[in-house]
């Protein structure tokens, strides 16, 4: 390993307080080109049982490492050729921590356009600057009056002593440590202040609460700042940073000011004003917002990838024929019914809703397919026209007697992106974008893992502020949430789809559009040797793989685990020590003794047989326990209703039964099965303080809440979740 890896390594350890050889490990198995995915499930014992998002820190924090010393080495190179470069100022470059603190380094000697203070050192006037700071003795304007020439273009010693304060304001504008300590001193003391520019709707102004607000930098949230920013590029608001500025001023003085009173001492205290005023001020608080902005935007990041995660982990609804329908107006609710795996058995259009109101022709229609199908759930998008669609489905269950059918509202977003792309189009050439976003919706209840991965991830409506971030982090993060979703439940060899299966560790879109035509030629997989034979995924690929891809049918049992093939060998060991065969596996009449015996074994001593670390033997157990085991199962089911409620029935005190659609820093929205969704604010998600929301609710999450108010207005529904007493009123959906 080289020193500079060492180097890294070592910082790395301390920063993320893990050991060192965990990270060594972690930075030599990347570097190698192993997934992230495949190293957190099949390197255990080599990275210390580092988890996903510990290795995605350290990859993370190793590529911002050899980014800052490559610019470090451009920075030297480029002080050097001006030879400029002192051995302080290269151990100063060698050892700054963050590109903030290099790029303050290099300031005073980036190639610069025309100043004040260039203008003044061609003019010869540097000489008087350092006069005035060192030895200023007499009347200032009689030694400025020795720099006056007429050729330089210094007529008076007033412009002399001008052009030497305008340097020094310079190099105070351009000093690294001042520069730092303004910076921290203002997050520290400063404000941001936001005000209406008089352009926005009063009666609609989603700024309103901006319009005339301060608050400390050291306390403003990170949704704030993003919502002033937009409201900023809006220009409905102006924002700026409210400084410190006599403290600044002073810490100026300290650094910058003779100890000693001199006859230059009111002229350079002058210019130390002018130097914040006039170059400092502005950039500091650019730079400021910058890192302010930075924060927020890696703070909704999360948020979005938390969110993200949770509903793309949502649990299936298995075994079941769904009608789906993507309710519309004037274009009649498209509908689609769906076998149980999804497969499309039928399609139809009914106009139920205005202008149209043909609901006895509707019910008609539904009636039929539901009982030609054998319908059991109804999934209805959440978009245009949802809730009177809702109604119609409620009263058409309720016209069912004895029909245990039941009804979800689907979050629809992005099922129109995914309905008008050319997936949808390879997928179902023959439909038109409306019948597609049924089908979408359908299956998003039956797995909306396998569904919501065709959809751009910035399109699945669970992010806060998701487009005033940064696009590239924002992908990058998401696009690792996807990753780490469909790695952690495996995939369906047989089943899944070219997009499903460019998220399995190794697999390239290419790779994995192969896979499918593979297996169209082929027919089903029966064994994963097969995937040996699909071309351009190699041994390296198939490593990375091949654990993550399940055949629920195989000929050989461990096929449909997420055992390795590099551990078969060991699993079949650990089968024969315990008197198994791995057809006992499989074998539901096995099930009970195979539990039983695995539930007896001694982890440290079958290791030590075995000669395989505890944490893999660990993951064999389990796998050999659950063969096909699915994560998502173990999960609280979606929330289905027969019955619709209205905002208008709402009443304070009620107390209901509701699915968390979106958490975001200052609370969470929940689906109570009315039109709008309900906001938890963060002060009543709990009965104690609550710093983050994802501490207490999750996507996806079944909750209990109380309403606290409603505005039929604005639309708006207020709910708590504090102080939830079996006493309040209660209303069962």
């Amino acid at each position: 390993m080289t020193d500079q890896r060492q180097t890294f390594t070592r910082r790395i350890a301390e920063e993320l307080h893990l050991r060192h050889n965990q990270v060594e490990a972690a930075v030599g198995l990347l570097d190698e080109g192993n997934t992230i995915p495949f190293i957190a499930r099949y390197r255990k014992e080599m990275t210390g049982e580092l988890d996903e998002n510990q290795l995605r820190d350290v990859a993370e924090r190793l590529q911002f490492m050899r980014n800052l010393a490559s610019r470090q080495e451009e920075v030297h190179r480029l002080i050097d050729e001006q030879g400029k470069l002192t051995p302080e100022l290269a151990a100063a470059i060698q050892s700054a921590k963050t590109l903030t603190e290099l790029e303050d380094l290099y300031r005073p000697y980036r190639p610069k356009r025309k100043t004040r203070a260039s203008v003044a050192r061609e003019r010869g006037l540097e000489p008087l600057t350092h006069w005035l700071l060192k030895s200023a003795t007499g009347d200032v304007l009689v030694e400025a009056a020795r720099y006056i020439n007429d050729d330089l273009g210094v007529a008076t010693a007033e412009e002399a002593l001008q052009g030497a304060l305008d340097i020094f304001a310079e190099e105070v504008s351009d000093h690294a440590e001042t520069r730092q300590k303004v910076r921290e001193l203002t997050l520290k003391k400063g404000a941001v202040k936001s005000a209406a520019t008089g352009k926005a709707d009063e009666e609609t102004d989603v700024y309103a609460i901006y319009a005339d607000y301060e608050e400390p930098l050291a306390k403003v949230p990170p949704h704030r700042i993003l919502a002033m920013n937009r409201g900023e590029r809006e220009e409905a608001l102006r924002v700026s940073i409210v400084a410190p500025t006599g403290d600044v001023h002073q810490l100026l003085e300290r650094l910058h000011l003779p100890k000693k009173n001199t006859a230059a001492s009111e002229h350079l205290r002058a210019a130390l004003e002018d130097a914040y005023k006039r170059l400092l001020a502005p950039s500091i608080e650019r730079e400021v917002r910058a890192a302010l902005t930075e924060k927020a935007e890696e703070q909704a990041i999360k948020v979005f990838a938390q969110n993200l995660r949770n509903l793309l982990l949502q649990p299936p609804v298995r075994g079941k024929t769904v009608l789906a329908v993507d309710p519309a107006y004037r274009t009649g609710c498209k509908v689609a019914v769906l076998d149980e795996t999804g497969k499309v058995l039928d399609i139809a259009v009914t106009y139920p809703t205005p202008p149209h109101n043909k609901t006895a022709e509707a019910k008609k229609t539904l009636k039929a397919l539901i009982e030609t199908h054998n319908v059991s759930v109804i999934a209805i998008g959440n978009g245009t026209a949802s809730r009177e669609t809702e109604a119609f489905i409620a009263e058409l269950i309720g016209e069912l007697s004895g029909c245990e059918l039941a009804y979800l509202i689907v979050n629809e977003a992005g099922a129109s992106v995914y309905s008008a792309s050319k997936l949808a189009g390879e997928e179902f050439p023959s439909l038109d974008v409306a019948e597609r976003s049924a089908i979408s919706i359908g299956r998003r209840l039956q797995d909306p893992l396998a569904e919501l991965v065709k959809i751009d991830p910035k399109s699945v409506g669970v992010g806060q502020y998701q487009h005033d971030v940064s696009q590239k982090r924002l992908e990058e993060q998401l696009g690792a949430v996807v990753e780490s979703a469909v790695n952690s439940v495996g995939v369906d060899l047989n089943t899944a789809s070219p997009s499903l299966l460019s998220y399995v560790s190794g697999l390239s879109a290419t790779v994995a559009k192969n896979v499918v035509a593979y297996r169209e030629e082929i027919g089903k997989f029966t064994s994963r040797k097969q995937l040996g034979k699909v071309p351009r995924l190699g041994p390296k690929t198939y490593v990375q793989a091949v654990g993550f891809l399940r055949i629920p049918d195989a000929k050989y049992p461990l096929d449909n685990t997420p055992i390795h093939p590099e551990s078969y060998d060991t699993a079949e060991k650990l089968l024969a020590m315990l008197g198994l065969a791995v057809a006992d596996v499989t074998n539901p009449g096995k099930r009970d003794v195979v539990h039983e015996r695995m539930q007896s074994l001694n982890l440290q001593e079958a290791a030590e047989k075995l000669e395989i670390g505890v944490p893999t033997l660990k993951d064999i157990v389990e796998a050999l326990q659950k063969p096909g085991r699915d994560p998502r199962d173990e999960l609280e089911p979606p929330l289905l209703r027969k019955d619709v409620l209205k905002m208008e029935d709402l009443q304070a005190g009620m107390i209901l039964k509701g699915t968390v659609r979106n958490v975001v820093d200052f609370g969470a929205f929940v689906d109570i099965g009315v039109k709008q969704d309900g906001l938890v604010h963060i002060s009543e998600l709990a009965d104690r303080f609550v710093k983050n929301p994802m501490d207490v609710v999750q996507v996806g999450d079944i909750v209990d809440v109380r309403v606290l108010g409603v505005d039929l207005k604005k639309g708006r529904i207020s709910l708590s979740r504090r102080n939830l007493t079996p006493d309040a009123v209660s209303t069962s959906l």
